[in-house]
């Protein structure tokens, strides 16, 4: 089976967030996609399967299948319009989180993802603790997030995994603040998924963009996540939509072996 490695969000190799993507002609079974992505150790594998005029996609982390990835929806999009599909423009997935669009534009991709709201929680002292500093705000959707006094903050914030791994609330965490070149600024942490830094997620942005995009009082903002490999991404808020565009580049194609017998008939 093809399998391929795509960094996505970035402009080169070894930038942005990096993620496993296998195009198949029928689906296997979940313990073969949950094994492969382990045994790929990537925050994100992305499975595709034609049906019909659109594709259905799922994502394993190696702690499990995960219900929206951004990057590894771009990279998906990315090896469709590239290597299977080449005469399209547009590509539509259908996901645990409804139909995603991602549209080909030049060298850019643009995703179409639902906005998520989020609900302001009060700070705990476990919070602070795991975070090892005192965040000014905080929320919550699937993720938590607080917010941080500066960039330099997020820049520099060093949390105890194994403490945030026993925070009871959220799947991840996030860590933002009002960027100087950038609109805003974040960095995500995934100790429950056996991710401790993910390197840049177009999931959070869900929330993140119509947060900001209200605090800033703009409607198209360039958001920079903040990880040691970095990416940027060009967002806009469109009420119940967010669109999140960013590059992509192709790190390796290889040959998966697995059983034909691991295949759902």
């Amino acid at each position: 089976m093809k399998y391929f490695v795509v960094d996505a969000f970035a402009e080169n190799v070894f930038e942005g967030n990096p993620a496993g993507v296998c195009v198949m002609e029928e689906w296997m079974s979940d313990e073969l996609m949950q094994n492969i992505a382990i045994e790929n150790n990537l925050s994100e594998t992305a499975f595709a399967v034609k049906e019909a005029s659109h594709y259905r996609l799922r994502w394993f982390t190696p702690g499990g299948e995960i219900n929206l990835c951004g990057h590894a929806t771009l990279a998906t999009a990315f090896i469709i319009l590239n290597f299977y599909e080449q005469q399209l423009e547009t590509v539509k997935f259908h996901t645990m989180s409804g139909e995603l669009t991602v549209n080909k534009q030049d060298d850019m991709y643009e995703l179409d993802f639902p906005s998520v709201p989020s609900e302001e929680i009060s700070i705990t002292d476990e919070m602070i603790s795991a975070l090892g500093i005192v965040p000014k705000e905080s929320y919550i959707n699937r993720d938590l997030i607080f917010v941080l006094e500066s960039e330099d903050d997020v820049r520099s914030i060093s949390p105890d995994f194994a403490r945030l791994q026993r925070i009871q609330e959220g799947v991840g965490v996030c860590v933002t603040a009002k960027g100087s070149e950038y609109d805003f600024v974040s960095r995500a942490f995934f100790p429950k998924l056996k991710i401790n830094e993910d390197p840049v997620t177009g999931s959070l942005h869900c929330s993140l963009v119509p947060f900001w995009a209200k605090r800033v009082g703009k409607h198209e903002l360039v958001a920079r996540q903040l990880s040691s490999r970095g990416g940027t991404l060009y967002c806009k808020y469109e009420d119940t939509r967010v669109k999140i565009a960013g590059k992509a580049v192709l790190y390796s194609e290889a040959e998966l072996y697995v059983g034909k017998d691991d295949f759902v008939s």
